[in-house]
């Protein structure tokens, strides 16, 4: 987190449960923002806390010496940098823009490329940590990019990070890190959902086997993080099911593309699709649970 409190001018494209708080973080940090987001009462939100209404990427990015893109995928990056409205143009040159979506390395390196050749910075920086730290500034940032980039960026960075990593000086790198830990987190995600509906079958008392494993070899981040959510029957989303469709996927065609074999993540994969599937898709990710009491007739709390 900032130090020291900073006086430039930066925009946050996205204002979701995480571009708000990172937004948050920035104004806390002395930094004017400029934010926009497709919900305006997100706007409107942004705007009594402090900070300045936008009506478009374009909007935000006029003047800013830093934009943080806090989008769903490539697509959407691509559209907020180049697409109608979009903030290349828009940005001054020599500022940086900081892509904090999930994507394909190789898609990373050709908007970089693509921004570059304008005489603007481009950051790869996608980050990990949820709603929470991204509201208190501790998230954690897997960046590459140019000594450049990574300088004009590094004031917002230390607002809205606890930790960053800087793993090299070609935008796809970070992305390529960021694809390890998802194809890892949806792995444990949708192994603690299988192992406590299969508890459930056994009727076992779930909570004490979330107390059992916990302490035990066979705890992860996530099954702790996430088995409260099937314990409390809470299937809002903190993270959808379809993000792990999304960032799987691209898990598959990176290793189609290497000819590298992913049976694991594959399995993963069909389980988060056969959730999406059943109409889950926009719930918690944890609701891979419910679709294995659906299949096996186990007993989850909250259901009859």
């Amino acid at each position: 987190m900032a130090t020291t409190p900073q006086t430039g001018r930066a925009a946050v494209i996205g204002l979701g449960s995480m571009g708000s708080g990172m937004a948050g973080s920035l104004l806390r940090a002395g930094f004017s923002v400029a934010a926009c987001d497709v919900n305006p009462e997100a706007v409107a939100r942004f705007q009594k806390a402090g900070g300045i209404a936008a009506a478009d990427p374009a909007q935000a990015a006029s003047g800013a010496d830093v934009v943080v893109s806090v989008v769903v995928n490539a697509a959407q990056t691509e559209a907020v940098l180049f697409g109608e409205n979009g903030a290349a143009a828009a940005m001054p040159e020599g500022a940086v823009f900081v892509s904090s979506a999930t994507m394909d390395p190789a898609v990373a390196r050709a908007l970089a490329a693509r921004l570059e050749a304008t005489g603007r910075h481009y950051l790869d920086a996608p980050m990990s940590g949820g709603a929470a730290r991204a509201a208190d500034g501790g998230l954690t940032f897997l960046a590459s990019g140019s000594p450049a980039a990574f300088a004009k960026a590094r004031p917002a960075l230390d607002a809205m990070a606890g930790t960053l990593y800087e793993l090299g000086d070609e935008a796809g790198q970070g992305a390529a890190f960021k694809m390890i830990n998802q194809l890892l987190a949806g792995v444990h995600i949708a192994a603690a959902c299988e192992a406590m509906s299969f508890a459930a079958k056994q009727g076992l008392d779930l909570a004490r086997v979330y107390e059992v494993i916990t302490k035990s070899a066979g705890n992860s981040w996530m099954f702790e993080n996430r088995v409260p959510h099937i314990l409390d029957a809470d299937y809002a989303p903190k993270s959808a099911v379809d993000i792990f469709v999304k960032d799987l996927g691209i898990v598959q065609d990176m290793a189609r593309a290497e000819k590298y074999p992913v049976p694991v993540a594959a399995a993963a994969l069909q389980m988060f699709l056969m959730a999406s599937g059943a109409g889950m898709g926009r719930d918690d990710d944890s609701s891979v649970a419910r679709l294995y009491a659906q299949v096996s007739g186990a007993k989850l709390p909250g259901q009859a």
